[in-house]
């Protein structure tokens, strides 16, 4: 097996070796690079399962850069190049933007599931600009546009695999090549598929029929969907369908913060001994913390994570509190999370735009200030591939003891928010951050009440997931005490870089 420079672990080799046949049974072979008309062959699923650290990532991202060696083309969110007759597909995809972002960061040019079921529509002039960095075409000579413009382009795509972001490097605005988002109404060839326990039912049977090819890659440790009975989409699939990855390569093998995923997995684990676990190593490795507070500096860019909704509430509260926010309105910098997208049918395109733009509920938000109407809000979407947006917002911010949410500000209809500076750790599946909070008295309760899902008490599984969200550091709150801000809220570093694209629902529209 000729892969890479990369060293496989036996279990990876075995699952590298056992994907390679079903793409060499679909006409794409990885050892000699040849390469058939998709339709060969039967539709295939393979589930690649493994806890934080076995090494899932790796062995996607080598997959992907021996697909692109063999001639396969990668369809991303942002463009789709002309279809060849010999022409094979591949796409990356995540449920979440902050899961896409993860894999990007890895050099895997992934997207949301959501962002690849509508494709962007582009202005035929600039299309040509497009075709030309995919490697579909001539260098084009495009009126308005200098020599020099199609170099930047040429030079950002060629380090950064986005059609946007090389078309924002040659001067264009986002509104000058995208004229508008469609559904996809044909299927496509190979996907992968990354936090499969993610996925529900009803988004599994969608992707099988959109990609013949199917491989799912996700941790059978972490929640399932909400309404699955505790189960997971791959666990439905034959045995021999589903590859088993043991082996911790993420990290160091001493990194604590894994030491203390994989300890859960020890059934005699109680709750107190696991805190005194974290407790005797924070004394000795600064990557673990037993906080007494809840850092606020913190939780404008990495929610705290929490069980409870009503700890979610109190917490959001505090954080307003402690900053000064006024009851009418929001601070620039207030974190959101996306609660979905409230248009009536007629308005669909406004609701595809903002949803292939990165707005699925979900979406970690960062108000950048109101728009130019009442109701109109200026965001950031992290994790997005073109984060900033701007939007008639509906916000929604719960307050303890009380059935109605205070809304700041609305307007009739459009993208509806809920704050964000705690989460559920259910919502938190996906995401990773650099410094991560737990809330721990939540999961306190959670042992206490003694609920098991599948199988295991619900507070490790609780535990594991939101441990295993932190990248570098991780703070487990024993206390309901919050630290004083640092300073204020800042926005000033996510309006850096090319001209946003920006989509607005009109309200006169509604």
């Amino acid at each position: 097996m000729n892969v890479s420079t990369v060293t496989f672990s036996h279990d990876q080799a075995d699952a590298y070796d056992q994907i390679s046949e079903v793409l060499r049974l679909s006409g794409v072979d990885l050892a000699s690079g040849d390469i058939l008309p998709p339709g060969v062959g039967k539709d295939r699923v393979l589930a690649v399962i493994g806890k934080a650290g076995s090494g899932k990532t790796l062995l996607l991202a080598e997959l992907y850069r021996a697909l692109e060696d063999a001639g396969v083309s990668v369809v991303s969110g942002d463009y789709e190049p002309r279809k060849r007759r010999v022409q094979r597909t591949l796409a990356i995809l995540a449920p979440t933007n902050k899961a896409a972002s993860v894999l990007r960061n890895h050099g895997v040019p992934a997207t949301t599931i959501h962002r690849i079921l509508y494709t962007p529509v582009y202005d035929p002039e600039y299309e040509r600009i497009a075709e030309w960095l995919a490697g579909n075409g001539e260098r084009p000579e495009i009126e308005g546009l200098t020599e020099v413009a199609l170099d930047r382009a040429a030079a950002f795509y060629a380090g950064n695999k986005s059609i946007p972001g090389a078309l924002a490097a040659a001067g264009l605005r986002g509104s000058d090549f995208i004229t508008g988002w469609k559904k996809r109404d044909e299927p496509l060839d190979i996907g992968f598929i990354d936090e499969a326990s993610m996925l529900d039912e009803k988004q599994f049977q969608d992707l099988k029929e959109t990609f013949p090819t199917l491989i799912i890659f996700g941790d059978p440790a972490q929640l399932a969907p909400v309404g699955q009975s505790g189960s997971m989409v791959f666990e439905s699939l034959p045995k021999p369908a589903i590859l088993e990855l043991s082996r911790i390569h993420r990290q160091d093998a001493d990194n604590p913060i894994l030491d203390l995923a994989h300890a859960l997995a020890d059934p005699a684990l109680e709750f107190h001994h696991f805190e005194k676990m974290i407790e005797d190593i924070a004394k000795r490795d600064e990557r673990v913390v037993w906080a007494s507070r809840v850092e606020v500096d913190l939780m404008a860019r990495s929610p705290v994570l929490v069980w409870r909704n009503a700890t979610r509430i109190r917490l959001i509260n505090a954080f307003r509190e402690v900053h000064g926010a006024p009851g009418d309105r929001l601070l620039e910098g207030e974190p959101l999370i996306c609660d979905g997208i409230e248009l009536p049918i007629k308005h669909r395109k406004k609701r595809l735009d903002l949803e292939a733009r990165g707005l699925i509920k979900g979406a970690q938000v960062v108000f950048l200030g109101e728009g130019r109407k009442p109701g109109f809000s200026r965001l950031h979407v992290l994790g997005a591939e073109d984060p900033q947006v701007s939007a008639a917002s509906i916000v929604k911010i719960e307050k303890p003891g009380e059935e109605e949410p205070f809304i700041p500000f609305a307007a009739r209809m459009g993208a509806a928010f809920l704050h964000g500076a705690a989460v559920t750790i259910h919502k938190a599946q996906g995401s990773q951050w650099e410094n991560v909070q737990v809330f721990a008295p939540d999961l306190f309760v959670a042992a206490k009440v003694g609920r098991v899902e599948a199988g295991q008490p619900l507070w490790k599984r609780l535990a594991y997931v939101a441990i295993t969200r932190a990248e570098e550091r991780l703070l487990w709150v024993v206390r309901s005490r919050l630290s004083k801000p640092s300073g204020p809220l800042r926005v000033d570093d996510l309006r850096t870089g090319p001209a946003p694209l920006t989509l607005e629902i009109q309200e006169n529209e509604i």
